[in-house]
């Protein structure tokens, strides 16, 4: 089923490669709309799969907008997210 999720600290396209990229294997194609605020990926994908895939935008330090955190949660996850939009700069 085709779904979007309201995710933070994407920025630019850098972020949206690195999304791209690091998710394809598990999730297939994602687009992601840099006109939104908060920005917006959206995938085909099925319900049971939807805690894989905020675990793993976790990871890359995107997490879902409704994700609970605390301060050093937040701000582990703003630097995990700059790490990865370098990454997918570099990826262009």
């Amino acid at each position: 089923m085709i779904q979007t999720f309201k995710i933070i600290n994407v920025k630019c396209s850098g972020c949206a490669n690195t999304l791209k990229e690091k998710l394809f294997e598990e999730f297939g194609e994602i687009e992601v709309n840099l006109e939104k605020e908060p920005r917006e990926i959206t995938l085909d994908i099925q319900k049971e799969e939807i805690l894989a895939l905020g675990e793993a935008l976790k990871k890359l330090g995107y997490p879902f907008v409704t994700e609970k955190m605390g301060f050093v949660d937040s701000t582990s996850a703003k630097a995990k997210s700059y790490v990865s939009c370098a990454i997918g700069k570099m990826n262009t």
